[in-house]
């Protein structure tokens, strides 16, 4: 299991990180995901066997958001 934190961009309202949260967490190999509009940024933890970094992406792309990098 491995943690990291997403840079998202483009949230605005509580209804964002729900949006945010169900994209990242449908991911397969996702075990958690916690969205902070504050500070934009999403906790995930995951198995990076069954996940990589493109496949956060695609997720927060296709749900309307820009994911602008990764804190390791």
């Amino acid at each position: 299991m491995k943690s990291t934190v997403l840079n998202i961009e483009g949230m605005g309202c509580s209804g964002c990180v729900n949006t945010v949260e169900n994209a990242i967490s449908a991911l397969p190999g996702v075990k958690s995901a916690i969205v902070n509009l504050e500070k934009e940024t999403a906790e995930v933890d995951y198995d990076e066997n069954e996940v990589k970094e493109a496949d956060f992406r695609q997720a927060v792309e296709d749900a309307g958001y820009q994911m602008t990098g990764i804190q390791s």
